[in-house]
């Protein structure tokens, strides 16, 4: 095995240390204090979320064999980066907007939810990138992800909450793009598998993300009761759903833990959108069932034919946990702003145009970034690792012991 993909002593921690000396630095020439307002965000919803985000995420990537230590590690060291870059920003756009400066309770809790998107997205690269280029694009994802909430919020005056929601398709786009220009792993790799004991872990990831979703969803909106209330119902039929699916199926008629994993969480996607304005539970549930139906029926067609075509791999299913499923959300927030203001003609064509121009905005930000992004991580200066070296945990990782089939 060549040295430089064995050894990473030359570059990580000093790229490390280089993020962290400039975290500090900037954080003593803070650009804001601490805001005077009281947070409407408590301490146990932004522990939630946290756990949400670490523990759920973390465990949710293990599926693979041989990629566990790498999951859950670099999860929570992309995650501790990105949350000092996010408030950073944060503050800086504060001071150059001259906005009022918001309570420490609510800032962390915004950078939190915003570093989601870098993890979603390092569920399409998982196990093809080096600890060099997934600190490098967790950087690059949270200024550009700034940046289109910025100019959703100031030129088509979508409100806060809405646009922090636009997380999940900003971040299955990103991922996406990015892996498009990285070497597809062979269709024969033994590595590219896992086993009932990873999946068991992903699982357990999962149902961490399915407890902590509605806490993620209410965090930052103003009604928190309403949104608490429909992205459960929203949560549970797209679990049933996804069983249902996944017997229907399956060839041999059982369920696919893959289908469990990714569709159960489909409905929380989708209605973090729209759930503090929807008024009744069947409204919800409906959503979270057409979400379920979108994940299990899009991991069995793109996987066969959209994927290949595009030379995409996807490594955890983004694209068809949250990708889809926030695509459905974006549009159901059109519908409901069309009939919520059906009697005002004017300003519902304007507020349909808003929506419309949100969601196309963060897409085409996420495609077009996350492209340029993949590009600048495969140059020869960050080692980009050979398909022979995919879903490795021994590249990174001290084994006091090579137990055979681990």
């Amino acid at each position: 095995m060549p040295s430089k993909y064995r050894n990473f002593r030359k570059s990580v921690p000093w790229l490390i240390l280089f993020l962290e000396a400039v975290f500090i630095v900037v954080f003593y020439f803070s650009f804001s204090g601490d805001g005077a307002s009281r947070s409407r965000v408590s301490y146990p919803a932004f522990q939630d979320v946290n756990h949400m985000v670490i523990f759920g995420f973390g465990f949710f990537l293990t599926f693979l064999k041989r990629y566990g230590f790498s999951s859950t590690g670099f999860n929570l060291l992309i995650i501790v980066l990105g949350v000092q870059c996010s408030v950073l920003i944060e503050d800086l756009l504060s001071f150059l907007l001259q906005r009022e400066d918001e309570n420490s309770l609510k800032r962390i809790t915004n950078a939190v939810v915003s570093v989601t998107a870098v993890v979603i997205s390092t569920g399409a690269l998982l196990g093809k990138t080096n600890p060099v280029q997934l600190i490098l694009m967790t950087v690059v994802e949270i200024i550009v992800f700034h940046m289109s909430r910025w100019i959703n919020n100031t030129f088509l005056q979508v409100p806060e909450n809405l646009s922090m929601m636009h997380v999940h398709l900003f971040g299955a786009y990103f991922g996406l793009a990015v892996s498009s220009r990285f070497s597809e792993p062979s269709p024969r790799s033994e590595k590219n598998a896992s086993t009932p004991k990873s999946d068991l872990l992903s699982m357990l990831g999962t149902l961490f993300l399915w407890v902590f979703w509605p806490s993620f969803n209410s965090v930052l909106a103003a009604d928190k009761s309403k949104a608490i209330y429909n992205t459960y119902f929203a949560l549970a039929v797209s679990a049933v759903t996804a069983f249902l699916l996944s017997v229907l199926t399956a060839k041999d008629g059982k369920f696919r833990m893959t289908h469990i994993q990714s569709a159960v969480l489909a409905g929380g996607v989708t209605v973090g959108y729209a759930g503090h304005s929807i008024t009744y539970p069947w409204i919800a549930m409906i959503l979270g069932l057409l979400a379920s139906v979108i994940s299990v029926l899009g991991s069995y067609c793109l996987q066969r034919c959209l994927n290949p075509a595009l030379k995409i791999h996807d490594s955890s299913g983004v694209h068809f946990t949250f990708g889809l499923p926030g695509v459905l959300g974006a549009l159901a927030q059109v519908v409901f702003t069309v009939i919520n203001n059906w009697t005002n003609s004017p300003r519902q064509g304007y507020l349909v145009m808003v929506h419309i121009g949100a969601f196309c905005l963060t897409v085409s930000v996420a495609l077009i970034t996350g492209f340029i992004t993949g590009l600048i991580l495969n140059l020869k200066l960050f080692k980009t690792i050979p398909v022979s070296k995919y879903f490795e945990d021994q590249l990174y990782w001290e084994f006091p012991h090579l137990a055979v089939g681990f």
